[in-house]
């Protein structure tokens, strides 16, 4: 099932409106609705192994509180991430996943693509030669599946640099200096917040790369962001935005 039309769907830590967001469930989810595009965040564990979580924190998603940087691989592994704050006891058991858990679930899916942030709380915590290292070889047998993307402007210049990926810049401020920014590392894509756009219709600026706009969850949104240039719109609500974006290309 293809959900292919006026742009591209991208689930934003996977189907995470009905799904803990951030784990194997949300993604699964994501690819049976049909979307090639995930989106997912990536922490290090305190023995330096990317693991996918969005937060630097255990608190909100989880049954446990305090640094997420504190714990090894095999403690994070026993924690549950199954959002009980959100879902009480409905996704008790889930796991918070190993990026190379993701790895291995696209593995056979050469048609996937992942966007895979790396967060900078991780980048200021252990460094960023490590976190690219370890991130770099985790996802070398599906880099052509992978694009890496950040708020560090520094990372993912560092990761195409050294790993030769395809990367993505995640935009703190939609303005004249981080335009020149851009312009001058000319990443494959740029992603903005829709908050962060100026109001109105105007064109979002135009060059080598694909605009991802992220948290929408509206169709009419998402088409009014596409006429403005928009290739991808990220979204939670992927069941809802998925169906929406069917039943407009059957009308």
């Amino acid at each position: 099932m293809s959900t292919d039309g006026p742009f591209q769907l991208v689930a934003h830590r996977g189907d995470a409106r009905e799904h803990p967001e951030n784990t194997l469930p949300a993604f699964q989810s994501a690819l049976d609705l049909g979307l090639r595009f995930l989106e997912l965040d990536v922490q290090l564990s305190a023995d330096g192994v990317p693991m996918v979580f969005h937060d630097s924190r255990l608190d909100r998603t989880t049954d446990r509180s305090g640094s997420f940087f504190e714990l090894r691989t095999q403690e994070l592994l026993a924690i549950d991430a199954g959002e009980p704050a959100r879902f009480g006891t409905h996704f008790r058991g889930t796991r918070i996943p190993r990026l190379a858990d993701v790895m291995d679930l696209i593995r056979d899916l050469p048609e996937i693509q992942v966007f895979v942030e790396i967060k900078s709380e991780s980048l200021q915590h252990f460094g960023q030669d490590q976190v690219i290292g370890q991130v770099l070889e985790t996802i070398r047998p599906q880099r052509e599946q992978c694009v890496v993307i950040s708020y560090d402007l520094a990372a993912i210049f560092r990761a195409r640099q050294v790993g030769g990926m395809r990367i993505g810049w995640v935009l703190e401020n939609y303005d004249a200096h981080s335009r020149i920014k851009y312009e001058a590392l000319q990443p494959e894509w740029l992603f903005a917040d829709r908050e962060s756009l100026p109001p109105g219709n105007g064109m979002l600026w135009r060059g080598p790369w694909q605009w991802a706009i992220f948290e929408v969850v509206t169709l009419p949104e998402a088409l009014s962001l596409a006429a403005r240039g928009a290739h991808h719109i990220e979204t939670m609500a992927v069941r809802d935005m998925s169906q929406a974006l069917r039943s407009l290309k059957k009308a």
